[in-house]
């Protein structure tokens, strides 16, 4: 992928929710991370996700997943697709994340949104997800090592503020 990974940000579902639900962090988030030049990037299963919500979940997470999707052009969130190998890799390394039970295992989505930020070459995931902000930093960190992978840490959008104010 092109660009800086320094200023790119990948995106979880919930932060795009928090978005689509007009929550103020999010949208300040947002501003002041595109201001200072970062690009905010959708994991491929974030993207099915909201697709699914969109169209099978309930009220009002449809309303949102639904608004998140038309409204990601304009937000200047950009979805991102990786290849068949790369996906590969991706589900291998959440499929490792249940077994050493960091993610409980009907989180696989996150765990799988987990896994393709470091394969694009992402440091950082977004999220307002309990289920991976609670992850054992050492133990995430050990695990992409023995994946082989660089690391991507899930970070709070209200943390990340905090940092650059």
């Amino acid at each position: 992928m092109a660009g800086n990974p320094k200023k790119r940000l990948a995106l979880d579902t919930d932060f795009l929710l928090d978005l689509a639900e007009g929550k103020g962090f999010a949208h300040d988030f947002k501003e002041l991370f595109q201001g200072r030049g970062y690009d905010l990037l959708v994991p491929p299963t974030a993207s099915g996700e909201l697709d699914v919500l969109a169209t099978y979940g309930g009220e009002p997470q449809r309303s949102y997943a639904a608004r998140a999707l038309e409204k990601l052009p304009a937000w200047g969130c950009q979805p991102f697709w990786l290849s068949s190998t790369h996906l590969a890799i991706a589900e291998q390394f959440s499929n490792r994340l249940m077994a050493l039970r960091l993610i409980p295992e009907d989180e696989w989505n996150e765990a799988m949104i987990l896994g393709e930020t470091p394969v694009a070459d992402i440091p950082v995931l977004v999220t307002s997800d309990k289920h991976l902000l609670d992850i054992d930093d050492n133990e995430l960190l050990l695990a992409f090592q023995e994946a082989d992978l660089l690391p991507a840490r899930p970070a709070h959008p209200k943390r990340l503020l905090r940092a650059l104010r």
